[in-house]
Parts: C-alpha cells; sequence; structure tokens
C-alpha cells in the first residue's frame, strides 16, 4: 500500500493505493474505498533487429549545419535554430528590402525570413528540409 497527499482546488485529499487486480486498483480517497477501473492500452508490437558479423549500421546524415562566415558578402543570417521549409528565391535574382527570401520552422511556428536590403542573390547555402542554427548565413545577397 502507497499512500499520497493531493492538493486539488485548494482542499486537501489522502489517497492510499492497495490492490492491483487486472485493470482494476482498489483506492482509498479521505477513508471512502473505491475501485478504479484501469484503462487497457494495446502494448506496442516490437520488431527484434538482429544483427550479423556482415551487417553494420549506416552512418546518419549530418543533422545540423554550423554556421558559415562569409567572405565579405552581406548573408542574411538565421534568428534562431529550425528547419527550412521552402526557399522562395534562386540565386541571380534581385530582391528587395522586406521580400520573404525562405521559411524557416522554429518551436512549430513558421517563420518569414525577409531580406535587409536591395540586391542580387549570389549564394543559397541552405536546401529544403535542412536543420540549421542560429547565426548561419542563410542566403548571400550582393
Amino acid at each position: 500500500m502507497k499512500e499520497y497527499r493531493y492538493k486539488i482546488n485548494g482542499n486537501l485529499y489522502k489517497v492510499t493505493v492497495g490492490d492491483i487486480e487486472e485493470n482494476n486498483v482498489h483506492v482509498e480517497v479521505n477513508g471512502t474505498p473505491y475501485t478504479v477501473e484501469l484503462e487497457k492500452h494495446a502494448s506496442p508490437k516490437i520488431k527484434p533487429v538482429i544483427r550479423t558479423a556482415s551487417t553494420t549500421p549506416a552512418a546518419p546524415p549530418p543533422a545540423v549545419t554550423r554556421p558559415t562566415v562569409s567572405q565579405g558578402k552581406s548573408g542574411v543570417k538565421s534568428p534562431l535554430p529550425g528547419v527550412i521549409l521552402d526557399i522562395k528565391v534562386k540565386e541571380g535574382d534581385t530582391v528587395k528590402r522586406g521580400q520573404t527570401l525562405l521559411i524557416l520552422e522554429a518551436m512549430k511556428m513558421e517563420n518569414d525570413i525577409k531580406s535587409d536590403r536591395d540586391g542580387k542573390v549570389t549564394a543559397i547555402n541552405v536546401s529544403k528540409g535542412e536543420s540549421i542554427l542560429e547565426g548561419t548565413d542563410l542566403i548571400i545577397i550582393e
């Protein structure tokens, strides 16, 4: 038997958990006995992995891109870590200040990454679906 004390909406409850029979639990709350029926969950089916001497796992691809340093050209940097959902421009495109360059998913939100100046896209340093870190040069604009 285990005893617990719970405070719910300002009320104190003394709960004693007793015997467990299949999916029924005998519980006493402030001296009043109850039988609580537990919900049955389907057990997950686990497939065993059998490895032999000839089986070796493949190396995973790199998950995160390190911040890059631009060479004299001005890059649009990632304001936070995330995943590139879409790239709206191509190399050679002329962009205006405030134009959406790409969409970055961070913390389950889509963020439009916009150009901070007018210019020409000379390099796109990321690809769709890539995970990036804060400060990564995403797109180089001349």
